[in-house]
């Protein structure tokens, strides 16, 4: 996935989950932040970060914000981006086979899945999460509590009881991790979840991607420790 125009900015502070106050070429301006989540330590004062610029032009903030620097390490924290990367990889990688139909936001009884994946023989759904919260390579979801996540994977492992096959895809938004494993401290409930659903057939997966100030790719495979142990 791509991005149109980027600039670099400073990180100022950030008065709610929306939007953040950041500095471009010495001026403070007030942007829209593509991630409800806390990333606490991600947005730090001082930090870089990258800025796309809007194409709408009444908008109240000019630029969203989609990534940042964590030290050298560069961090896309649009939450779009795993789903839109995923979308491209599923229909390009072979993964699933050639040619298969990968259709988003596919509703299954009273679920709805990122995605709904189908080829002559397998009939597949899908949810995506992306992943930013990290350390020395290794990778934990999620940064803060989800009750839908736990109901999403609750509900993949009802559609594999039913016949399809259930997936969970963790994105990594930056590269060079090494580990993923579910964040038991943050979010038990999550964590037990993805745990059972796993015993019952859901299939767990982790991916490096590939990002730069304006793209973002799935690159390959990193192992997964569901206990929460380090490898």
């Amino acid at each position: 996935m791509q991005y149109g125009e980027t600039v670099l900015g400073r990180f100022l502070f950030r008065p709610n989950r929306f939007i953040a106050y950041v500095e471009i070429d010495g001026k403070e301006t007030v942007c829209h932040v593509k991630n409800t989540g806390r990333c606490k330590e991600l947005l730090v004062p001082g930090a870089t970060v990258v800025l796309k610029k809007s194409g709408n032009p009444a908008r109240k903030t000019a630029y969203d914000l989609i990534a940042v620097y964590k030290g050298e390490k560069l961090i896309n924290m649009d939450s779009q981006a795993p789903n839109k990367a995923f979308g491209e990889w599923a229909a390009e990688s072979g993964f699933f086979g050639e040619s298969p139909k990968v259709r988003a936001e596919r509703t299954y009884g009273g679920s709805r899945f990122d995605f709904y994946i189908e080829t002559e023989s397998r009939k597949i759904f899908a949810e995506i999460k992306g992943v930013t919260l990290e350390h020395d390579g290794f990778l934990r979801f999620p940064d803060a509590p989800t009750a839908r996540g736990a109901k999403h994977v609750k509900e993949l492992a009802q559609a594999v009881k039913e016949g399809f096959e259930g997936m969970v895809f963790f994105v990594s938004q930056m590269e060079d991790c090494h580990l993923f494993a579910p964040n038991d401290q943050t979010d038990p409930a999550f964590s037990d979840a993805l745990r059972e659903s796993a015993r019952q057939g859901v299939q767990v997966y982790c991916v490096n991607c590939v990002v730069t100030e304006d793209t973002m790719k799935i690159k390959d495979f990193i192992p997964i420790s569901l206990t929460g142990e380090t490898l």
